[in-house]
């Protein structure tokens, strides 16, 4: 392919130490990647690293980098050889490029030399936490199956401590989901962010039990449901749209936004028409097609044989990318929502239309829920940026429109739509009461440590879900 249709830039998820991670979540859709690489001692070498850079610094005709790193848990890989990639970085650097680092970890193995190190070369940290302890503790366990709350929350305050620039992951799972405000205010307020990323926990259940390939439209019970997602990103954003414009920052709802106001990119690449330049680098050098797709039928080759942008242009990656727009049903072709969510992510695509088409979006009636319900607010949110005004003057606006809002839930039925617009009923929406979950309930949701892929054996202990109500 000619250079000038390659793309400008791409972004790589590198991850050095493949799947392994010193957790085992239960939800973690990547622990079982581990049986691609049966003989593996899962730590890239200094001659891969240096590949990596070398390419990823060739295949930008952009002077902004981003490297990313992740896994498994990255810091397994220990601070030197970050020191390396840093090393790496200014040997290939061409003339005014910049670099940014960023990392995303489950924060428990971070001490002060982490720190320091993140802080000198200005790197953007993500923390995984999924909520209180309460809520974070169900499934993010470690190998013994205890929880580790404590763990991570000593990672965020020594970031604190050090002045590291960080951000805030969330699995929304089956329980968490119930808990939408806890959530955020807990990562508000306590945690003390002001970034949040949301990512919903969908596992599909392959007939073998071991999912290193997606198969099926089946999920596990830990799997957030499309009505519940939805309900849960409505709620926070009413409660962001009301206080938090301006001052705390949810992707889900920047994306959103600026896909409300035309702009040419949403920033998040499940909203984008086509995707493909978003892939994932193992730590032996294979490039694969996205994080998602790291599976044997989407391996695009490996950077020791062929360069990393010469595989990011092949035939293969081009149709993976197009693929998204390509094979939408008929039913997304023609929903009013289609330009926010453009199918969302195609690994999530696995159920049927209600006509029997295939390829619809396990969480389409949740997004559609989502959408439908900030249409309004986002009309008035690019009205105001289009006249001049700071985006939170729509606070003011919102907060005029809450009292009738709130009188039209009093008179709302249970069985009628949801005033504010979702078009769920009232009572799978604004009118939806938690319910206190029964403890045999609670015993056959919460999460055991994953077990070892090789092994096969259950985890030592549960983590204790008894006191999410």
């Amino acid at each position: 392919m000619p250079d000038n249709l390659r793309p400008p830039r791409i972004h790589v998820l590198s991850k050095p130490t493949g799947a392994t991670c010193n957790l085992a979540c239960a939800y973690c859709f990547f622990l079982d990647k581990e049986l691609l690489y049966p003989s593996s001692n899962f730590r890239m070498s200094d001659e891969i690293l240096e590949s990596y850079i070398r390419q990823l610094i060739e295949s930008h005709r952009t002077p902004e980098v981003t490297v990313a790193w992740q896994g498994g848990e990255p810091t397994l890989m220990g601070v030197d050889f970050y020191r390396k990639a840093i090393e790496l970085q200014n040997k290939y650097r061409k003339p005014g490029m910049t670099f940014e680092n960023t990392m995303q970890t489950n924060g428990t193995l971070l001490d002060d030399e982490w720190c320091e190190f993140f802080k000198e070369n200005n790197f953007l940290i993500g923390i995984s936490i999924d909520g209180p302890r309460k809520l974070h503790d169900v499934y993010r366990v470690d190998k013994g199956g205890k929880g580790t709350f404590d763990n991570v929350m000593r990672g965020v305050r020594l970031l604190q401590k050090h002045g590291v620039e960080f951000n805030v992951l969330v699995t929304v799972n089956r329980i968490n989901a119930d808990y939408p405000l806890e959530v955020y205010h807990f990562l508000r307020d306590e945690v003390g962010t002001e970034w949040i990323q949301v990512i919903p926990v969908i596992e599909r259940i392959n007939p073998d039990g071991v999912n290193v390939i997606q198969q099926g439209d089946t999920v596990t019970e830990r799997s957030v449901q499309p009505e519940q997602f939805g309900r849960f990103m409505i709620r926070i954003f009413d409660e962001w749209i009301l206080n938090d414009v301006g001052e705390m920052f949810v992707q889900t709802f920047e994306a959103t936004a600026r896909n409300w106001m035309g702009l040419p990119s949403s920033g998040m690449c499940v909203f984008e028409e086509t995707c493909g330049l978003g892939l994932a680098l193992e730590h032996n050098g294979d490039l694969y097609s996205c994080d998602h797709f790291v599976e044997p039928d989407y391996l695009l080759g490996n950077i020791q044989d062929e360069h990393m942008i010469d595989l990011v242009s092949s035939d293969q990656q081009v149709q993976f990318g197009l693929n998204k727009r390509d094979t939408l049903p008929q039913y997304c072709r023609e929903c009013d929502v289609r330009f926010a969510c453009k199918g969302e992510c195609p690994k999530n695509r696995f159920i049927q239309t209600p006509t029997g088409e295939p390829g619809l979006n396990y969480l389409c009636a949740g997004w559609k829920a989502f959408f439908h319900r900030v249409d309004e607010p986002l009309k008035m949110l690019t009205m105001v940026m289009r006249s001049g005004r700071p985006a939170s003057d729509v606070m003011a606006i919102m907060a005029e429109k809450e009292a009738d809002l709130q009188a039209a839930f009093a008179r709302a039925a249970d069985d009628k739509p949801c005033p504010c617009g979702s078009g769920l009923d009232f009572k799978q929406c604004h009118g939806w009461q938690r319910t206190k979950r029964g403890r045999k309930r609670r015993g056959k949701i919460g999460g055991l440590a994953r077990p070892p892929v090789s092994a096969g054996a259950s985890a030592d202990a549960p983590a204790n879900p008894e006191d999410v109500n």
